[in-house]
């Protein structure tokens, strides 16, 4: 079972998704947050495997709510809860350690597609909102300043098909230490700090095909 904790201040919200998830054999709900201090709070009461998290929420936002839960509970992942205008705030969660982003108007599929993704440690980088969030990233063009290698581009490929570092290591036929070091250049050389960005700033930059 995927436990799930959300974190959004609007009731209606937090009712539409525990109507949903209710459905699913293989989530549980295990809590849910009216504010991201309460998210902080719960995450360490309640050990979920994923939080759902709004951005805009009193007392503390999503981004240092999220900031705190990585920084305490790494195993843990956090999905940003999101509209098409929150694309700066989006970069910032990723940034702070977000797994991925959800929109609020997705459908039941997408969100238990994104649940059970980032439960198994898969970043998530839905093509409709990558332009968006590519344009507060670093500057494409510069990204190919300082060309990825062969193996690089193989390892970026997979991390944009949602591989981990073990079936990466798998596929490639070389260690997780060697895939973690590729990953580490490649952020280095896009100037990113997290898979989902690397992924967006290779798609945009031609780095990466969007089929990919």
């Amino acid at each position: 079972m995927i436990r799930v904790l959300i974190a959004d201040d609007h009731l209606v919200v937090r009712e539409g998704l525990h109507a949903i998830l209710e459905v699913a054999s293989d989530v549980e709900l295990v809590g849910e947050a009216a504010d991201g201090a309460e998210a902080v709070r719960l995450v360490g009461e309640l050990a979920p495997d994923v939080v759902l998290m709004d951005l805009r929420m009193p007392h503390l936002d999503g981004i240092e709510a999220t900031r705190q839960i990585k920084a305490e509970y790494p195993s843990v992942e956090v999905v940003i809860l999101t509209t098409y205008d929150d694309d700066v705030n989006i970069v910032r969660g990723l940034r702070v350690g977000a797994r991925g982003y959800l929109l609020k108007d997705a459908g039941r599929e997408a969100l238990f597609g994104a649940i059970r993704a980032a439960a198994r440690g898969e970043s998530l980088l839905p093509s409709e909102v990558v332009d968006k969030v590519v344009a507060h990233l670093t500057d494409p063009k510069a990204a190919k300043s300082e060309t990825l290698s062969q193996r690089e581009q193989q390892v970026l490929t997979l991390v944009a098909q949602g591989a981990p570092n073990k079936q990466i290591a798998h596929r490639l036929h070389i260690t997780e230490r060697t895939v973690k070091a590729h990953v580490t250049s490649i952020f280095n050389k896009l100037g990113v700090n997290s898979r989902a960005e690397a992924v967006a700033v290779g798609m945009r930059s031609g780095l990466l095909s969007v089929e990919a």
